[in-house]
């Protein structure tokens, strides 16, 4: 089971490396978004350092949907998901490596928007509990997202279809690791946002679940 999970985060690194497509993508919008956001927002906020949780997550959002809608596309093409799925394991081993590979990819992502983040709006995005909160995050959003770009892959409009379902879904994900970072950085109460900080862990859980129960199904649909 591992040497398979192991072969298919092996294959999608392996084509990374060698085109650059996702990660560029992703770590370019990211810096983009945080500046223009940082030029735009400055010209109406009193304290810059309020919106910095916000804008930390919408950026990692937004650019992580660009990597996971190229994470099941790449699969597309030459009909290498047939191959894939002809394999002799249980088709839940590919929705964990392909989750595996976005969360890598997302994480490489954000230890670059992080740091720019925390240098225009609030250098105090720089503590244990920031980086716990996204790490939890990346991780319950790469499997939502992994699942949805599973069921949009067979579809034309598969980059319209993608964001139109996940963002929905994700929105409470989104606000509790928006508020769990901005209790960190406030160094808050624990007990004041530890309610949506097992939020933020339940949603990673049952994503992770429904992704490797349902993950055949929606395929083979």
């Amino acid at each position: 089971m591992r040497h398979a999970i192991f072969a298919l985060i092996r294959k999608d690194l392996l084509l990374e490396t060698r085109g650059r497509e996702a990660f560029s993508a992703m770590t370019v919008f990211a810096i983009m978004s945080i500046v223009m956001l940082n030029f735009a927002l400055r010209l109406r906020a009193d304290d810059m350092r309020l919106l910095a949780p916000g804008v930390l997550w919408v950026t990692l959002v937004f650019a992580g949907t660009l990597g996971l809608s190229r994470s099941m596309a790449v699969e597309q093409l030459n009909m290498a998901i047939e191959g894939i799925l002809l394999a002799p394991h249980d088709r839940a081993l590919l929705f964990i490596g392909k989750a595996i590979t976005n969360i890598i990819f997302m994480l490489a992502m954000a230890a670059v928007a992080w740091p720019i983040t925390a240098i225009l709006f609030d250098e105090r995005l720089f503590t244990w509990g920031v980086l716990l909160a996204i790490v939890i995050g990346i991780i319950g959003y790469a499997a939502a997202g992994t699942l949805i770009a599973a069921m949009a892959i067979s579809t034309r409009s598969r980059e319209v279809f993608l964001p139109i379902l996940l963002f929905p879904l994700v929105l409470p994900m989104v606000i509790a690791a928006v508020l769990v970072t901005a209790g960190f950085v406030d160094h808050a109460d624990f007990a004041e946002f530890s309610a949506w900080l097992g939020m933020l862990i339940a949603f990673a859980i049952i994503f992770w679940a429904a992704g490797a129960l349902f993950f055949d199904v929606i395929v083979e649909g």
